[in-house]
């Protein structure tokens, strides 16, 4: 039975999958988003994966500038990136930038990434969130990409009769344990990314096509981080929703030497 949501509001998490992936709609959201956690988690034993739903194609100022060209690009940045996180690969499934949308499409192309590499928790956007505070409006693709995310994840992936031609093609039905939000205006969990931080920041400078002041944005993602860490006492972190779907006190512990019963409030 899943714990009060309310009793992890505060909480350090210092839970550890052997497995995770990061869904993301864009090159460079992953790093925006969770990548200290990412590069945290990995330094811990774990196995990471990116899936870039787009390719960033219209992530451009120059409407001269050939789309296919920005795509290419703009993967090679995210494959340099992934590397410094420490991912074990990276896969792009090549929807439209700026016209994604939770169809029945991107939800297939989900859930034979989850079956396929079959992680233990989901990194998503948040697609509850629609404006930052009073600071911004969420992007479209980071909804839609956040819901299909979600929708993949329960009970798509989890349902062997979903999808059926997978099942055929041997990537059977699969259980993802826990689902992290990340941009999102409701955390109850705080990842300390001390550590990581670094990392965070160079793999975010490998977009070089998207980043115009590299020293005036790592500023401010300190200044983040350091914000979200004073949650829980730490130098810096990343806040995140946490949705346990499957909560088993009998759950292995993770590479980390953390299972769930290791970690405060769950």
């Amino acid at each position: 039975m899943t714990s009060d949501p309310s009793t992890r509001l505060g909480t350090d998490e210092r839970w550890c999958p052997d497995r995770f992936m990061v869904i993301a709609a864009h090159p460079d959201d992953a790093e925006f988003g969770p990548s200290g956690t990412a590069a945290r988690w990995i330094a811990g034993g774990s196995v990471g994966w990116l899936v870039c739903c787009t390719s960033g194609d219209q992530g451009g100022e120059d409407p001269d500038q050939d789309p296919f060209e920005l795509a290419a690009l703009r993967e090679r940045e995210q494959d340099a990136a992934a590397a410094v996180i420490g991912y074990a690969g990276v896969s792009y499934l090549h929807q439209p930038d700026g016209a994604l949308s939770n169809d029945l499409a991107l939800r297939e192309m989900l859930v034979r990434e989850i079956r396929t590499f079959r992680p233990d928790a989901v990194l998503a956007t948040d697609p509850e969130t629609l404006f930052h505070g009073d600071g911004g409006i969420n992007h479209t693709d980071h909804r839609a990409a956040g819901l299909a995310a979600i929708d993949a994840v329960y009970p798509a992936a989890r349902n062997p009769m979903a999808f059926p031609s997978l099942a055929r093609a041997g990537l059977a039905a699969h259980v993802v344990r826990r689902l992290y939000l990340f941009w999102t205006n409701h955390p109850n969990a705080w990842v300390d990314i001390t550590t990581t931080l670094d990392r965070k920041l160079a793999a975010l400078a490998e977009h070089q096509s998207q980043i115009r002041d590299p020293e005036g944005l790592a500023t401010r993602i300190r200044s983040w981080a350091s914000e979200e860490g004073a949650a829980i006492g730490a130098a810096a972190a990343e806040a995140l929703r946490l949705v346990i779907i499957d909560d088993d006190p009998d759950e292995a512990v993770g590479p980390s030497g953390n299972g769930p019963a290791a970690t405060a409030g769950v």
